[in-house]
């Protein structure tokens, strides 16, 4: 399916970004107004503090981040930051693509504190691992869970270990 032309008004941060963080971006695209570029996950805290540092951009608001499940596709995970800036009125969606059966992107939590918990969830939900969380624990499953719930190949008959009240 082609992509359709945007028009250059509705670019708006697409150019700065671009210009910005050069060959790190390795697409990007805009659509509705909603506009998005795909990085390396080893560069992600380097994009981002970019991103959060550059006076233009004043990306301060990490809104949220969550996991993509697009198996069988290749790569099969992605993890998409939203960030938003009140004092410039703007924000952008930023994704990094990982795949293998433990997947690792490097961890916001030093950015962004509010990070924390974004990536424990996606840890949870997704088995994507967040390097350098100082606790990258169950945050919505029951610590005996086993698996990821929100993986495409988790098999939605699969018995989980019953637990009982704690004393």
């Amino acid at each position: 399916m082609a992509k359709t032309p945007v028009p250059p008004s509705e670019e708006r941060l697409l150019p700065r970004v671009r210009a910005l963080l050069g060959g790190r971006v390795l697409d990007s695209h805009c659509h509705r107004g909603d506009e998005t570029i795909i990085v390396p996950a080893e560069s992600i805290q380097d994009v981002m503090r970019a991103l959060h540092d550059d006076e233009e951009l004043d990306f301060e608001i990490l809104m949220d981040l969550c996991g993509v499940d697009h198996m069988p596709r290749r790569p099969r995970f992605e993890v998409v930051y939203h960030l938003c800036s009140y004092r410039k009125r703007h924000r952008l969606r930023v994704k990094v693509q990982v795949d293998g059966p433990e997947p690792v992107v490097p961890t916001l939590r030093d950015l962004w504190p509010g990070a924390d918990w974004f990536e424990r969830e996606v840890w949870d939900m997704y088995g994507i691992r967040f390097e350098g969380h100082p606790d990258l624990r169950r945050l919505l499953m029951y610590d005996g869970f086993e698996g990821h719930p929100l993986r495409k190949d988790y098999p939605v008959t699969r018995r989980q270990p019953l637990i009982g009240p704690r004393n």
